[in-house]
């Protein structure tokens, strides 16, 4: 995808909303194109993983896997983000995240993202507080999932 193109699309991800357009062109300089096909697993929980992601198109399932099954914490989709913990620098994922389907992504490499982050303040700023945003956004997720599976009503239903 040409640079323009790629600016294009990023500009139209929810992700960047809040920035500057400066800022989107920052990241956009960052980004590069990456496929998934259906059921490919992108990363295990406990892998390094380099990479944050900004889905668009497609699906991602974030999972949680255990020895006699894999529990879906959450679907993303077209709009989304995973791989935050790329900037965490030598941290394990949290979750798996598995392609539900063929799925588009922009990728950025998270040591580059923090590069830019003490290199322009300003956008690092903007980068890290959206990223706070994606954090709150999973651990809600998670909290309602758990909530789901060992809520009284749950277990009156069978589950």
């Amino acid at each position: 995808m040409p640079k323009e193109k790629l600016l294009e699309v990023l500009r139209k991800h929810p992700f960047v909303e809040e920035f500057t357009p400066e800022h989107i062109t920052r990241l956009s300089e960052l980004a590069r194109e990456v496929h998934f096909d259906r059921d490919q697993v992108v990363f295990h929980e406990g892998d390094e993983s380099h990479d944050f992601y900004l889905i668009v198109e497609g699906r991602i399932a974030l999972e949680i896997e255990a020895p006699d099954h894999t529990l879906r914490v959450q679907t993303l989709t077209a709009g989304d983000e995973f791989g935050w913990s790329a900037i965490l620098m030598g941290r394990g994922k949290y979750f798996q995240a598995r392609a539900l389907q063929a799925t588009e992504t922009l990728a950025f490499d998270g040591a580059e993202l923090l590069k830019a982050c003490r290199e322009d303040k300003s956008f690092g700023f903007a980068l890290m507080y959206r990223m706070l945003g994606v954090v709150s956004e999973r651990l809600q997720g998670t909290r309602l999932q758990l909530h789901d599976i060992y809520s009284p009503v749950a277990k009156r239903a069978g589950n």
